[in-house]
């Protein structure tokens, strides 16, 4: 058997409610709440909540999910002894800046079945710390890794904390990730060909970045090492996504995404985030922040507009974005394939049967 199948299987058996091809909603950080991961679950995706403003906030999400999923179950006819006191719901957390007690405390309390790991400030040996102690709180949960190259993946399933799971994050993803990096469709195959070599085989990986349809979806699993892809942009335009009206309208107005959207570190600078570790920079809408930061406007100046329309009451709706506005939009490069604001279920099936369309297309095209 294929390893990409091998790895479907491996995750088929510890969460029976996802049905193939998997779809998997990411951990956006304030974006992914509650009833976007829960919604997508009870599609047969797997839904992840993401790590929210302050870590803080990860208890109540989490009492939050357990609410709606007491209201509407996901799947119950597809359970299994080991879930039963689980939620089928993961969660995401930026290691650089999150609080591992807390973490550890939230999924010993609340037993999610999975936990997202990205952006250690210390490489492997801070993947390693937050991997055993979340391990330690709760027996059974998968530690999913993203990572975006191919020394990140095999220096992890070579360690004795290896993930469960690799997310390999391609440089056409929305929001942060590696300065230097590789599309997915590049990334997914060495990566497999590397842990191969190593004899790590077995972790399953999931493609992501760049990925917003079903035919994102089938080029990740037609390079024949993907159990499933993971994507973001797409998921900005659900109904159930905590995200701000003019933001979510940008989505959709935005198109062309390798133009429209650029990589930089500009958004950290103006948000005063500049603890961010160096290696990282976040790909974004293209607004008047960019251009001014392009011709040459000093940091200050930039900043002192950026604050003014955060201040502005109207950017809780939508005068904060657009051509000319300057409030962050983090986006994928695959921005110009969202058209429509859809509910979060509806967009999981429909990924997954266009996906399917799309590999027997190209399948039927090489009789």
């Amino acid at each position: 058997m294929a390893a990409a199948a091998q790895g479907l299987q491996r995750l088929k058996a510890m969460f029976p409610f996802i049905k193939a091809p998997l779809v998997i909603s990411a951990p956006m950080r304030v974006f992914a709440g509650p009833a976007l991961a829960v919604a997508v679950s009870r599609a047969g995706g797997l839904g992840f909540i993401g790590p929210g403003v302050r870590p803080t906030d990860l208890d109540a999400k989490l009492h939050e999910a357990r609410a709606l999923l007491r209201a509407n179950p996901v799947n119950p006819g597809a359970t299994a002894s080991h879930l039963s006191d689980r939620l089928p719901v993961g969660v995401g957390f930026q290691l650089f800046d999150g609080d591992l007690s807390l973490a550890a405390a939230a999924v010993a309390k609340h037993r999610p079945v999975a936990a997202w790991l990205f952006v250690p400030a210390n490489g492997q040996r801070d993947v390693d710390a937050w991997a055993s102690r979340i391990r330690e709180a709760s027996t059974g949960i998968q530690i999913w890794l993203q990572v975006g190259s191919v020394a990140e993946a095999v220096a992890a399933a070579a360690s004795s904390h290896a993930p469960d799971v690799l997310v390999l994050q391609g440089s056409d993803a929305g929001g942060h990730g590696l300065k230097r990096g590789a599309g997915v469709t590049a990334l997914l195959p060495e990566v497999a060909d590397a842990l191969a070599e190593a004899g790590h085989a077995q972790i399953p990986l999931v493609g992501a970045g760049g990925i917003a349809d079903g035919r994102g979806v089938a080029a990740a699993l037609a390079t024949g090492t993907a159990a499933g892809a993971a994507i973001g942009t797409r998921f900005l335009a659900s109904h159930e996504a905590d995200i701000p009206p003019g933001y979510q309208q940008d989505v959709l107005r935005v198109a062309d995404g390798g133009q429209s959207t650029v990589r930089t570190t500009l958004f950290d600078r103006l948000q005063g985030r500049d603890d961010w570790p160096a290696a990282y920079d976040g790909r974004a809408i293209v607004n008047a922040s960019v251009r001014d930061d392009e011709v040459g406007m000093p940091v200050a100046q930039n900043k002192e507009l950026f604050r003014g329309r955060q201040q502005q009451p109207t950017t809780t709706g939508r005068d904060g974005w657009g051509p000319d506005g300057r409030l962050t939009a983090y986006v994928g490069s695959a921005v110009g394939l969202v058209r429509t604001v859809d509910a979060a279920e509806d967009i999981v099936r429909g990924i997954r049967a266009q996906a399917r369309e799309a590999l027997t297309a190209a399948a039927k095209a090489l009789v």
